[in-house]
């Protein structure tokens, strides 16, 4: 019993304050008076019932949210909140799991363009270039260029403190220092087992095996948690970098067209730096940080674990020995980053050799060219293969020089820091030096335990020598990240510069006529209607060239109900027209007006090229809204199959197998079906103006004029861009383009006019005329071809034709009869 009290004397004091409590809460509860006891029941009672109906709520709306969401999932669609955010449901385990997807404020951008459209103020005051002009183009390297780079992209990719990516990094940290850790405590063990080994103690050897083996299942845990968060800090950087490049490439702007077809600055490659470079850039960030933090904490807590069990001498060889290394390392080493960025753009330019191929596929085909696009991508893989193996070539000795410098020197030099406590004892710890000669006992022990410090600090070292070696080796990975940060780093600023107009002329010299430094133009949008004020038609050319001037001032107004003609030879500027007013190319000088945008008040425009694009049949129809917007406005499938009947297009749903039907439609339907389709979405929206740009040339005449008249019928202004005077009949006006001797007048009638009816039967006249000279024409020619077929002598006498053109000549007459019909 005295045994058993004094076993449970240190819990005494926790039971008596666990009884007095008790006794506290019993003599309450008895003492408290019936309304209270009451009360209380009822409190209990509803949050119980509240609990339970607040539970079976959530329950039910998590249900109809899943419900929700396989629905969706099937049609591959989402909701649209009122704040521009976008929910979409993906396929999680045996459900759907809900994303909310939130575009990019435009004040975060306009807050990001001073880091991507303007150079740090210290190199800005340094080259005294315009503070308000795009940053250069600088080398890829490990310079100021790369950090302010980098940075830039880092407020992209980390936007807040508590942003799940912070969280990723912080988890990825804490793997990272328990990784260390985890070295520590393998070191020591190691020792400890190697001491034991040599004195036999098998107990204590055979428990540090098992020591060993708890420590290496939970270290090869902590290796696999910091490869996966290293994987989820990459996908992290990656998702917020290309929203925020969709959001910027993407948009009322049309950016995604100004960027190649006005900008140039990137190239025709832009699908290259949003996939590829974008993926290599994220990669080698979320690298960067296992790859530099982690070895710097190993080499801060390796040296002072060395330093106490080496002494000061071993931290001074140390020191020394990382500056020579870096300084070695740093000065033979090639730019990788250069190389890289090269590399990039090659790799690019011969992947868009192939999309070009695949995109002009049934073309090339036709003119048999497939030996000289075989020619154009061998020649690219060729210059991108010399590069490559360029590359290599130099890796090949900075390998040599790497491997012989971090691994067999390094482990020498280690080898020779752990042997100074040994040789020298004064240089080395105190505990080391103050050691006595004894007895055979003694020495033993101070001989196993001089084992066992050896092991532990070779383990040390060898940990040190692999941070080290880890640190030296980040130098190449930062200069490929270099290289991946200035393409990444290219394609934002070009977006910007895109997206804010933020072109100026080179330092020092003049803006050209034309160019996108010299646009002085005035875009009204809100108009009833479409305004050209003195506007030249000019084609742009690629930042910072000045374009091609096709008529230097045009002016006219469309109001409703005045469907306008605009005809004119080819290459005169007819498609240029509906591409100045859609906002594709820039207004240079004057005033344009138009509608708002797509939908009853607004105006579309039918492309020359009818666009079909990915998904369901019914998406063609109501391109480019989607099956939501066409639910939000309350239309149903019957009223697109009504719409297809009035394009002549009533057949394809049954033909295709529904609405729901999915195919690559630019290869299932033909010329002729593809225009109707385009016509189909001008009949679905409605809108109060369409610009058609020969958006019937392969429709019949009879199909062609049902189309106009229907369109006509449900209130659209037609403003068509054609060639054929059979149109006529269906518009109210016409704009003649390319008259005059330079082809740079215009002049603008109403059809049906006297002198619409003039100019008609003066061009009927000139082609009478034209046609009366043909038979003068063909004789002409027979006179110069048999002028050209003499051969003249030295002297002046025509050369006799050879023998066999006689010959020829008397077979060829023999049997040509004079009554021959022939």
């Amino acid at each position: 019993m005295a045994a058993q009290s004094t076993l449970r004397q240190p819990h005494d004091p926790l039971l008596a304050l666990y009884n007095h409590y008790a006794a506290i809460l019993r003599s309450r509860v008895s003492n408290a008076s019936k309304l209270t006891k009451l009360l209380s029941t009822i409190t209990l009672a509803l949050a119980i019932i509240g609990a339970g109906y607040g539970g079976s709520r959530w329950y039910k709306k998590r249900r109809a949210e899943k419900e929700t969401g396989r629905r969706l999932l099937r049609r591959n669609s989402g909701v649209r909140g009122k704040d521009g955010s976008r929910t979409i449901y993906v396929p999680y385990r045996d459900s759907t799991s809900k994303v909310v997807i939130h575009p990019t404020k435009p004040t975060t951008f306009d807050a990001h363009r001073r880091l991507f459209l303007q150079l740090p103020r210290a190199a800005r005051i340094a080259d005294g270039s315009n503070p308000q002009a795009p940053p250069p183009q600088t080398k890829p390297g490990l310079n100021l260029a790369f950090l302010h780079q980098f940075l830039s992209l880092l407020n992209i990719m980390i936007p807040r403190w508590n942003s799940k990516e912070t969280g990723l990094l912080l988890s990825h940290s804490v793997f990272l220092m328990l990784r260390t850790y985890l070295s520590l405590v393998v070191a020591r063990l190691d020792g400890e087992i190697v001491r034991d080994l040599v004195a036999g103690n098998g107990k204590a050897f055979l428990w540090g095996i098992v020591k060993w083996l708890g420590v290496g299942s939970f270290g090869s845990y902590t290796n696999a948690m910091i490869k996966f968060l290293q994987s989820k800090v990459s996908i992290a950087f990656r998702t917020r970098l290309t929203r925020y490049i969709h959001d910027l490439y993407l948009n009322d702007h049309l950016n995604y067209y100004k960027l190649s077809n006005l900008d140039g600055g990137v190239g025709q490659g832009a699908d290259q730096f949003i996939t590829q470079d974008l993926t290599l850039f994220c990669a080698a960030a979320a690298s960067l940080y296992s790859s530099l933090g982690k070895p710097f904490v190993d080499i801060c807590v390796f040296n002072y674990q060395l330093v106490r069990s080496l002494g000061p001498l071993a931290l001074t060889g140390l020191l020394g020995n990382y500056f020579l290394t870096a300084t070695i390392l740093r000065r033979l080493s090639p730019p990788f980053g250069k190389l890289k960025a090269v590399e990039g753009r090659r790799e690019g330019d011969f992947r868009g050799l192939h999309s070009r191929l695949i995109a002009n596929a049934e073309e090339v085909a036709f003119y048999g060219g497939d030996q000289m696009e075989k020619h154009f991508l061998d020649k690219g893989f060729k210059e991108l293969k010399h590069w490559m193996e360029g590359i290599y070539s130099l890796k090949i000795r900075y390998n040599m020089l790497e491997d012989f410098v971090l691994k067999y020197s390094w482990s020498a030099f280690g080898y020779v820091i752990t042997s100074l406590p040994v040789f020298l004892p004064a240089w080395g710890p105190l505990r080391v030096a103050s050691d006595l000669p004894g007895g055979s006992i003694e020495r033993s022990s101070r001989e196993r335990n001089r084992m066992k410090d050896f092991i532990t600090n070779k383990r040390l070292m060898l940990s040190l020598a692999d941070a080290g070696g880890r640190m030296m080796y980040s130098i190449k990975d930062l200069s490929e990240l270099a290289g991946y940060t200035s393409r990444v780093y290219t394609l934002i600023s070009t977006l910007h510069r895109v997206h804010a107009d933020a072109y100026y002329p080179p330092p020092g010299t003049r803006p050209e006529l034309y160019s996108l430094c010299d646009i002085q133009g005035t875009v009204h949008k809100g108009f009833d209607g479409v305004r050209l004020e003195h506007v030249p038609i000019v084609a742009p050319s690629l930042y910072p060239m000045g374009g091609d001037d096709l008529l230097e001032s045009l002016s006219f107004i469309v109001h409703s109900g005045e469907h306008l003609l605009i005809t004119g030879p080819n290459g005169v500027g007819k498609s240029a027209v509906s591409r100045i007013v859609a906002g594709l190319w820039p207004v240079y000088r004057g005033l344009v007006s138009r509608p708002r945008s797509i939908g009853m008040d607004g105006i579309m425009f039918l492309p020359q090229r009818p666009y079909l694009s990915t998904g369901t049949l019914r998406d063609q129809v109501i391109y480019p809204h989607t099956e939501i917007d066409m639910k939000d406005a309350s239309r149903r499938d019957y009223e697109l199959h009504k719409v297809l009947e009035e394009a002549k297009l009533g057949y394809l749903p049954d033909r295709e197998g529904g609405w729901d039907t999915r195919k690559v439609w630019k290869d299932v339907l033909s010329g002729g079906e593809k225009q109707r389709m385009s016509f189909a979405r001008l009949l679905y929206h409605e809108p109060r103006y369409a610009f058609v740009d020969e958006g019937t040339s392969a429709v019949s005449s009879d199909v062609e004029g049902l189309l106009y008249e229907r369109a006509k019928a449900k209130g659209i202004t037609l403003i068509t861009i054609s060639t054929r005077a059979s149109l006529k009949r269906y518009h109210t006006f016409t704009l003649t383009l390319g008259l005059g001797e330079n082809g740079d007048e215009w002049e603008l009638q109403r059809i049906g006019t006297e002198s619409e009816k003039s100019s008609v039967e003066k061009e009927l006249h000139e082609l009478r005329e034209r046609l009366a000279k043909v038979e003068e024409w063909k004789q002409r020619k027979q006179e110069i071809e048999a002028e050209l077929n003499k051969v003249w002598l030295e002297g002046g006498d025509e050369l006799a034709p050879p023998p066999y053109v006689e010959e020829r000549r008397v077979e060829v007459d023999s049997e040509i009869s004079p009554t021959d019909p022939r």
